[in-house]
């Protein structure tokens, strides 16, 4: 079993961030058994699909990785790294873009998204970006890939040009590449922003009171919860009663998200009970789960020399695995390459 996942390199990580995809992640590599690995990309090379600005990417690529180790990845156990020290990446993709049909691309309903009314005017790599998904998991023979409903599309693509592949280039016996399997991880909690129940918890929110970022501290995050907004009524004792409810929902939601246990659990033990009594818990509960995490991820933001060598010996575990497959494919397309 091989898993592989990239995620893409924002800074300013918040607690949504945390619920919705890193602890899950984590989770992942501690179930791992002996003999199964676990790459996790930062997803740099992706990034420059769109306008970005370059500085920006440099600081959140290191702050993404600070954060993932600070949150339970473990570079000795896992492959951490960026795309961009790993040229095999845009390598693979354009191996693959022979094989890629534009009527493929096309139909990316992310693309539609993205692209809107001006498809004229958006980048090539924006267009190509499933490929390079693609690339991404095929490099490593990746057996299961996590995805979640707007991935699951990219990973179909990623099959249909891995099997192409194989069927052009490679015998039935000896294919290049494996075809990967979905893997749809636990259902991840929906974090709302603390000032406005309906809107996902974002950093580009302009009010720092929107969110928890990871690298509050106790004071911070207490003053942050008792602050949220709320309504005037007490907590229900059933779910049914959180309808209408947004701001209540959601901080019963990451209440039930950081204790794992669900909402109904939750009501059982403070339903009837105002705010006043709800908040100083979830906020006590906050501290005991992110204070670890925040301490470790304000110190290797301290030491940006100490992120660079994780990534840097995460990058030349990657070549190393990626190597075979990279140069079996140069072989199937019949290029030369010493």
């Amino acid at each position: 079993m091989r898993v592989v996942s990239g995620i893409q390199p924002t800074g300013n990580l918040h607690l949504g961030n945390y619920l919705g995809a890193i602890r899950n992640w984590v989770r992942m590599q501690d179930a791992m058994e002996e003999g199964q690995e676990c790459f996790f990309f930062l997803a740099d090379l992706h990034a420059i699909s769109q306008p970005h600005d370059p500085a920006e990417l440099k600081r959140g690529t290191l702050e993404m990785a600070a954060a993932l180790v600070a949150c339970g990845i473990d570079p000795t156990r896992s492959t951490l790294f960026n795309q961009a020290q790993v040229p095999a990446h845009a390598e693979l993709q354009w191996l693959l873009n022979g094989t890629a049909r534009m009527g493929w691309l096309n139909r990316m309903t992310q693309w539609k998204d993205k692209a809107g009314k001006n498809r004229e005017g958006q980048s090539v790599a924006l267009f190509g970006y499933p490929v390079l998904q693609a690339a991404d998991v095929l490099l490593y023979q990746a057996t299961h890939v996590p995805v979640g409903e707007d991935q699951k599309q990219h990973l179909e693509l990623a099959r249909d040009i891995a099997q192409k592949f194989n069927n052009d280039f490679a015998s039935e016996d000896a294919p290049v590449f494996t075809l990967p399997e979905p893997t749809v991880p636990p259902q991840a909690a929906r974090i709302m922003s603390l000032r406005n129940g309906s809107a996902k918890m974002s950093k580009s929110d302009p009010s720092e009171m929107s969110r928890i970022a990871l690298v509050d501290d106790a004071d911070a995050i207490m003053k942050k919860v008792r602050k949220a907004k709320t309504d005037p009524e007490p907590l229900p004792s059933e779910e049914a009663g959180l309808e209408d409810r947004p701001e209540a929902l959601n901080l019963v939601t990451i209440y039930a998200a950081l204790s794992d246990t669900d909402a109904a659990s939750v009501l059982r033990d403070f339903g009837g009970e105002g705010f006043g009594k709800f908040k100083p818990a979830l906020g006590e509960l906050m501290i005991d789960k992110l204070s670890p995490i925040s301490q470790r991820l304000r110190e290797l933001l301290a030491d940006p020399e100490e992120i660079d060598a994780i990534l840097a010996r995460g990058a030349a575990k990657a070549r190393e695995s990626a190597a075979p497959t990279l140069t079996a494919a140069y072989q199937a397309l019949g290029l030369l390459r010493h």
